[in-house]
């Protein structure tokens, strides 16, 4: 469903008179009346979890780091493992089908510009449309690998015929060795052919750079590292140290019921900030007589992993709060109301009345 603007009043046609007070129904999708339905949204939680995969592969030459580089530890095999990078939390906001309201039209009747969400989330009543487009939330790829370099590309013909991997690792070290003594001639300006100025200073060290990272890397191994995100939605309602998901140096970010990985924790409460009143149903029908919207009440949350806090805050949430409305004469035809909603919570951000 692309974005709708509804100009509602240009649905019908005005005349002089008269004029009758917009009709606001709740839970009402279709009928004979001309009309607009709209809803209210209903507050979730976003996780969106960081790891990243670390693949490590042993260099050919590993086994003689140390008697030719003097490195010591360089393991000979083949390694991968997850970090667990960050985990940040939002809102968002999705369509509540238990709130869905039609705005009616009548014959001679002033009725508001509103403006919804592609999913039919009123978003403001009177105001110029904003163009926005919503947010898609999408799951960020995995990064793209750093350069990879063959090293075998920067070793000299002396060097592969070599009789054997000994002697080959002998003289890439000795390569390695003559790649940093250049590096330092040219920084210290005593190079034979000294580059006539700082961008070419700069491309010569960025090239000496590349070949012996490579080089090296024979010696050392290359780890690869790839980022990845994942993401988690929770309906708030009140829980403590709930599992939402797990973390596995071996697997990564795994299903909350997948063993293999530690919890990851979350708590979330009501601090009531809303005064709820006992509902009366005879009540709540009168009290439908204009335009919905939330007054979203606050949570605070709490993410844990191995006892250690990852995040507290407190967030709105549509469920805690209640649902109010904007009585029907601030849209008459005497006066000409601007109301911006908040379309995570429902929420009220802006009402100006102009008379």
């Amino acid at each position: 469903m692309k974005k709708r603007i509804i100009q509602l009043a240009g649905l019908l046609l005005l005349t002089t008179g008269t004029y009758a007070q917009t009709e606001v129904t709740a839970g009402v999708m279709r009928g004979k009346d001309y009309g607009v339905t709209y809803l209210l949204p209903k507050t979730e939680i976003q996780l969106t979890i960081v790891a990243t995969k670390h693949t490590y592969t042993p260099g050919e030459f590993c086994k003689y780091a140390e008697q030719f580089l003097k490195l010591t530890g360089i393991s000979p095999l083949s390694r991968e493992y997850w970090t667990l990078d960050k985990i940040q939390t939002s809102t968002i906001g999705v369509p509540d089908k238990d709130n869905v309201y039609f705005v009616k039209l009548k014959d001679k009747t002033v009725a508001p510009l509103m403006e919804l969400t592609e999913d039919g989330i009123v978003r403001s009543i009177n105001m110029p449309y904003s163009g926005k487009k919503e947010k898609k939330q999408v799951s960020a790829p995995l990064n793209a690998a750093s350069e990879t370099l063959d090293p075998r590309t920067f070793l000299t013909q002396e060097i592969l015929m070599a009789s054997s991997s000994a002697k080959m690792a002998e003289l890439v070290a000795q390569e390695i060795y003559n790649i940093r003594e250049s590096k330092n001639a040219l920084l210290r300006g005593e190079a034979d052919n000294m580059p006539k100025d700082g961008e070419q200073l700069k491309l010569m060290l960025d090239n000496l750079n590349r070949q012996e990272k490579a080089m090296t890397e024979m010696f050392t191994g290359k780890t690869v590292e790839q980022s990845q995100t994942f993401t988690v939605r929770i309906t708030p309602k009140e829980m403590q140290n709930a599992v939402i998901s797990r973390f596995s140096t071996r697997l990564g970010v795994v299903d909350s019921n997948n063993l293999a990985g530690e919890p990851i924790y979350i708590s979330i409460t009501d601090l009531k900030t809303i005064n709820i009143p006992p509902v009366d149903e005879k009540d709540q029908k009168k009290k439908i007589e204009g335009v919905a919207y939330n007054a979203p009440g606050k949570a605070k949350i709490e993410i844990k992993y191995k006892h250690q806090k990852l995040f507290e805050d407190e967030l709105p949430v549509s469920q805690f709060g209640t649902t109010e409305y904007l009585a029907p004469v601030l849209f008459n035809k005497n006066s000409v109301t601007q109301v911006l909603f908040d379309t995570t919570t429902g929420g009220l951000l802006k009402v100006d009345r102009g008379e």
